[in-house]
C-alpha cells in the first residue's frame, strides 16, 4: 500500500498518538460555561440614596422593580441578586424593603448602607403578638343537667 500524500498517514499517527493521552487532553479542554445573572443587582451606592420617608415610586425609581412583590405582604419588597460565574462559588445578595403607610419604613439585608443602615436600626421592627387561645373547657355536667 502506497501514499501519495503524507497528510492521511500524519492523521493516523496523530490519532494514534492522542489516544493515549486522553487524562491529559481532558483536563484543560472543558465546555465553555457561561456566567448566570439572576435577579436585580442592588449595590451599595443604591442602597445609600434610600432614606426614611421615600414613597414607593422614589424608591422604586433608586432601585428597580422588585423581584418579588408579594400579594400577600404588599408593604414588603424583595430584591434578589443571584451570580453563579461559570468557574466558581455562587454569590447571592438579598434586600427587603419595608414600607409603612406608603412610605419606607426600614431595609433589611446584605446590601445596606449609609443611611439605610441607619434606617435599619433606628425603625421601630413590628412585634409578634401572640394571641393565647385558652383550651376548650373540660366537658362537665352543669348543675341543671344533673337535677
Amino acid at each position: 500500500m502506497t501514499f501519495s500524500s503524507p497528510v492521511p498517514l500524519l492523521i493516523l499517527a496523530s490519532v494514534v498518538a492522542m489516544s493515549g493521552c486522553t487524562g491529559y487532553v481532558a483536563s484543560f479542554v472543558t465546555p465553555y460555561r457561561i456566567d448566570v445573572r439572576q435577579g436585580n443587582l442592588v449595590t451599595q451606592e443604591m442602597a445609600a440614596q434610600l432614606k426614611p420617608g421615600m414613597t414607593k415610586d422614589q424608591v422604586r425609581f433608586v432601585l428597580g422593580t422588585p423581584l418579588v412583590n408579594d400579594v400577600f405582604h404588599a408593604d414588603r419588597w424583595d430584591y434578589v441578586y443571584r451570580f453563579k460565574p461559570g468557574r466558581g462559588e455562587l454569590q447571592e445578595r438579598k434586600l427587603s424593603i419595608f414600607f409603612q403607610d406608603g412610605k419606607l419604613a426600614r431595609v433589611a439585608g446584605d446590601v445596606v448602607a449609609g443611611e439605610a443602615a441607619q434606617l435599619q436600626e433606628a425603625a421601630p421592627r413590628p412585634s409578634a403578638t401572640a394571641v393565647e387561645v385558652a383550651p376548650p373547657a373540660a366537658a362537665t355536667v352543669s348543675d341543671t343537667e344533673q337535677k
